[in-house]
């Protein structure tokens, strides 16, 4: 999994003020997840934002992003920009406030529930006389 340090770093920065951020290793990349919800994904050559659904296709018309699809279904709300898009820091700040704006509105993922694992109660010994 390449991940660009140097663009890592740079989303680390603009969530400082965020109140809880977590990394994770998905979809070829690390992600950051802000209050529980991934809000952007940064991979080698470009970075996964996700946006509200209402303005993804005027998002797409105006900036240079791609859909994202995941196992063959579009993924509205989700986009991916090269990362020499975001090299000017009005454009990096652009895509980092409209997936923080709607990380505000986002809902968590459900929480998959782990099967609890029953273990069997030792057997009782007759004590021998």
């Amino acid at each position: 999994m390449a991940i660009n340090e140097k663009t890592a770093e740079r989303v680390r920065k603009a969530l400082t003020k965020q109140k809880e951020v977590e990394e994770k290793k998905m979809f070829g990349g690390l992600c950051f997840m802000v209050n529980g919800k991934m809000c952007v994904c940064v991979r080698d050559e470009e970075l996964m934002f996700r946006i509200d659904p209402k303005d993804y296709e005027s998002v797409l018309e105006k900036k240079k992003a791609r859909p994202m699809i995941h196992n063959g279904n579009l993924m509205k709300g989700f986009v991916f920009v090269h990362v020499d898009q975001v090299k000017p820091d009005k454009e990096f700040g652009y895509w980092m406030g409209l997936a923080l704006d709607y990380n505000k509105d986002a809902k968590a993922a459900a929480k998959k529930k782990t099967a609890k694992r029953k273990v069997p109660a030792p057997k009782k010994t007759a004590k021998r006389k």
